[in-house]
């Protein structure tokens, strides 16, 4: 076992790395977005975003990575969805984090 994981929690690696993920305004803006969805997002998430592509591509690799997002791309079509379950682990993290 890591001498990181001696001192902190799961709970505390997780909400940490959501919390990286959770570091940057357009990422905000890409979850409440997709939170918006009834279902996955699919489309141009640089039409939304006055942002290049390559570090729109930047942005989403970070949410996909600590898993609050899922998606495929198969150009020219771009598909991203909230991991729900993970969306849901952050929540309740956060939650747990601020709670009283």
């Amino acid at each position: 076992m890591s001498e990181i994981n001696q001192i902190y929690n799961e709970d505390q690696i997780r909400t940490a790395r959501f919390a990286k993920a959770l570091g940057h305004p357009v990422r905000i803006f890409i979850l409440q977005l997709m939170a918006k969805q009834s279902c996955c997002y699919s489309g141009d998430l640089s039409e939304e975003l006055p942002i290049a592509k390559s570090t729109l591509s930047q942005h989403l690799k970070e949410l996909k990575d600590a898993g609050l997002i899922q998606g495929e791309i198969e150009l020219p079509k771009i598909k991203y969805c909230l991991n729900k379950e993970n969306w849901e682990a952050a929540q309740k993290l956060f939650s747990k984090l601020f709670d009283k």
